[in-house]
């Protein structure tokens, strides 16, 4: 089936927007159901150099600025645009451009003819503003009947005026101008001169039929010299009523309205027939009374002209004082602005303070409502305490016959404690070397994977192996690779150069207590790290769960292990290598709470941010963290100083860490303060070498004190209720780190939860979960006396028990 053609209609607009609409409607309703494009011809009626369009009309271009003539220029020509963009939108679905008419000194009309053949233009819609801006114009009108008269006859002229189609007719020299109802318009008679109305008296054939004697000034001026002079006479004459005429219809051509289409612009034409009984004598006389009058016609005109100009002159006075004062009024805004915006800045802040403190109080008022339930809370478990308390004597003294029966066995369980705490200690040492000695053999052998590889080991970066820190979504995915479980850090950021130099440098770092690196991908670029259980230290300090809370003095061995991981750094050869970013969130705990150091190399600082004192800082703001579960900014204007209290201390210490020994505690924010102070006070001594020496020396003094604590809680039966959350080892679960329930014997010689360790064996393994090595059977012994002792301890960790 052929392609519908679709034909252009020429619509010639103007700068009036009102006729221009009309004339595209009507253009869009006439060939509403017949595939037509619309090509819009606009032909821009731009003000001389000399003139500016203003708010206030036209005004002469030197009473303004160079810099404002150009914004004025500018913005005459971006209304011009808009207007067209305008038409564009009109003609909706169907298809229009835009054909700008170029202005030329040539006449419009005839500049409309030489478009209709060149651009073989078959139908055009002319809008009646397109020949003039001004539709009270005649020479509108005349362009319109030149343009009918001459068009070809392959082009359909379509003349709009005000939304309705004209018709144009004329006989002799009279133009009249009808709408489809028959409703004469407009009407014109064509232009006689002057001189052809004094050729018509004195050349007229049918006076050749008078007198030949009638008048000897007749013949005089049919004489060559007369003849000669006459022209002259007639030229001149010709000019000042072209200018009288001319200075007439500027003045009149506000108030002319269709009546002027219907007078002709020469009175002599309407008198003419009169004028022929005329003698010559007569006829000069006339001329000369016409002459006269245009004399004084001239002279008034003169005149006006002067006084115009004087008036124009005052007009250039007053528009240059009325822009100094435009420009002082400007500078005056500009200043109330200035200081508006100072006002609203100043608004803004007070607002800002008063939504603060509406937000302290409204938080003040909830602290107070939770302090009141707490106090509800309190008030019935007390209630319920003082109630239970009968029942606690009765099995107080139940329970001091129990403990009897239980000493024989005290001996046994104390010697099994102390193997296996010894064994525990082996292990962990083992495991510990064990890593660092795997680690080191693939020091130089840790290999570069496949983006295929890191793909399938992370199930397409599937967000449901992507890791959470802190609460939030981070780069880094959980995969595995030849079954063993690895994390997966995504560099995208860096360059390739970047990324290949941090490959060789975490390459060469092996430590204990620092994340070793297992493989990368240059494409993508990510690099493989060993896996951590237990998340970042973010995670542990700052969980409010019981059976996540880390123990004061698990605090105090990871202080230890991170500050001997950053001393490894820190001594390295042939310079120190500088962490720069170390914070909670950048140490991560594996499944025997084992601290490690991550995002080694990974940030860049400049050498004045970066060095050893940084690192330092870093250390004692980790260890005020660990004192006080929380961010210890803020708290250095409460109770941090060197010489604070017990009660002082112990206001701010974390109470799911347990029972802090007070001794420790000040001991170790001494230390933190002194790490802390190193950019105020600098001290050569202090390096991390000796924090590390002292915190060694603080947590030997913890683990005493934990041993003690613990064979009184196991001889003597004493269990405190102010440190009752702080759950012997013994009860807890390795995998789970819960106090066990139904606790089982594995071949390792370790106990474990029964469903922990079914789990763990039912998935595969065949390793222990704490020594990592092959276990000789699968079996399990349930272990009635832990299961036991559990069971008292959870009986009695309420009440305070003393023997």
């Amino acid at each position: 089936m052929d392609a519908i053609q679709t034909e252009k209609v020429y619509v010639a607009v103007g700068n009036d927007a009102q006729d221009g609409f009309k004339t595209l409607n009507w253009a869009l309703k006439k060939w509403n159901y017949h595939p037509i494009s619309i090509v819009i011809l606009h032909v821009t009626h731009s003000t001389p150099m000399d003139c500016v369009n203003t708010p206030f009309g036209k005004l002469p271009a030197r009473s303004v600025s160079e810099e404002k003539l150009q914004i004025l220029r500018k913005d005459e020509q971006e209304k011009i645009n808009k207007l067209l963009s305008k038409y564009v939108a009109f003609c909706g679905k169907v298809p229009a451009e835009i054909l700008e008419v170029e202005k030329s000194d040539e006449p419009m009309q005839k500049r409309v003819i030489d478009l209709i053949f060149g651009l073989g233009i078959t139908k055009l819609v002319m809008g009646f503003s397109f020949m003039k801006p001004s539709m009270k114009s005649k020479g509108a009108i005349s362009g319109l009947f030149y343009v009918h008269q001459h068009k070809p006859s392959f082009c359909e002229l379509f003349i709009i005026c005000g939304g309705k189609q004209i018709f144009l007719s004329g006989k002799n020299d009279e133009k009249i101008m009808e709408d489809d109802q028959g409703v004469m318009v407009a009407r014109i008679r064509d232009k006689i001169t002057f001189k052809d109305w004094l050729d018509k008296w004195f050349h007229d054939k049918t006076n050749d039929s008078l007198d030949k004697s009638e008048s000897l000034s007749s013949s005089n001026l049919e004489s060559p010299v007369n003849r000669n002079l006459w022209e002259f006479y007639l030229q001149e004459i010709e000019n000042y009523y072209q200018e009288l005429l001319s200075s007439k219809l500027e003045k009149g051509n506000c108030g002319l309205d269709n009546d002027e289409s219907q007078i002709g612009p020469n009175e002599p034409h309407v008198t003419e027939q009169n004028n022929y009984n005329l003698s010559g004598a007569e006829k000069i006389e006339i001329l000369k009374s016409k002459l006269n009058e245009a004399q004084k016609t001239i002279l008034l005109k003169r005149k006006e002209a002067k006084d115009s100009k004087e008036r124009h002159a005052k007009a250039e006075w007053a528009i240059c004082l009325c822009n100094s004062r435009a420009e002082e009024v400007e500078g005056r805004i500009r200043e109330e602005v200035s200081a508006k915006e100072e006002l609203r800045k100043e608004w803004e802040a007070e607002r800002e303070q008063i939504e603060e403190m509406r937000m302290e109080v409204e938080e003040r008022r909830r602290r107070l409502s939770s302090l009141k339930e707490v106090q509800s809370e309190l008030s019935n478990r007390l209630q319920i305490w003082t109630l239970t308390k009968t029942r606690a004597e009765t099995q107080l003294e139940r329970a001091v016959g129990e403990r009897r029966e239980m000493l024989r066995e005290i001996e046994e369980l104390r010697r099994q404690r102390d193997v296996l705490n010894r064994r525990i200690e082996f292990c962990k040492q083992k495991d510990a070397i064990g890593m660092a000695a795997r680690l080191a053999d693939t020091c130089c052998t840790f290999r570069e994977y496949t983006a295929e590889e890191v793909r399938l080991a992370t199930d397409n970066f599937s967000d449901r192996l992507r890791l959470k820190s802190g609460g939030d979504w981070s780069n880094v995915y959980r995969g595995r690779f030849n079954h063993s479980t690895v994390a997966i850090k995504m560099l995208p950021s860096f360059s390739l150069q970047d990324f290949q130099s941090k490959v060789r440098v975490l390459g060469d770092i092996r430590h204990p207590h620092l994340i070793a690196m297992v493989g990368f991908c240059s494409e993508p670029k990510c690099i493989v790290l060993e896996y951590m259980r237990n998340g970042s230290l973010t995670d542990m300090l700052f969980s409010r769960r019981k059976n996540r809370a880390l123990r004061w003095h698990d605090r105090i061995r990871i202080a230890s292990e991170v500050c001997s991981g950053l001393g490894f750094l820190n001594a390295a050869e042939p310079r120190p290598v500088i962490h720069c970013h170390l914070t909670p969130h950048k140490v991560l705990l594996d499944r025997n709470l084992v601290a490690k150091i991550t995002c080694i190399g990974l940030h860049d600082c400049s050498d004045e941010q970066c060095n050893v004192e940084s690192d330092l800082r870093a250390v004692g703001v980790l260890l005020m963290h660990l004192l006080t579960g929380r961010n210890w900014a803020g708290l250095m204007e409460e109770v941090m100083t060197v010489d604070m209290g017990r009660e002082a201390l112990g206001s701010v210490l974390d109470e799911m860490a347990g029972q802090w020994p007070a001794d420790l505690a000040k001991e170790l924010a001494g230390l933190a303060f002194r790490c802390m102070s190193t950019k105020s006070k600098p001290n050569s001594e202090l390096s991390i070498a000796k924090v590390l020496e002292e915190l060694n020396e603080i947590r030997r003094k913890g683990d005493e004190i934990v041993g003690r604590e613990g064979r009184k809680a196991i001889i003597g039966g004493f269990i405190d209720r102010e440190g009752s959350s702080d759950v012997p080892s013994v009860f807890l679960c390795p995998i789970l780190q819960e106090v066990m329930k139904n606790p089982h014997l594995a071949a390792d010689g370790f106990s474990y939860e029964l469903e922990a360790i079914d789990h763990w064996l039912q998935s595969g393994r065949d390793t222990s979960p704490m020594t990592n090595l092959r276990l000789k059977h699968t079996f399990l012994t349930p272990n009635h006396t832990l299961r036991s002792l559990i069971q008292d301890w959870q009986t009695n960790k309420s009440p305070k028990l003393t023997h």
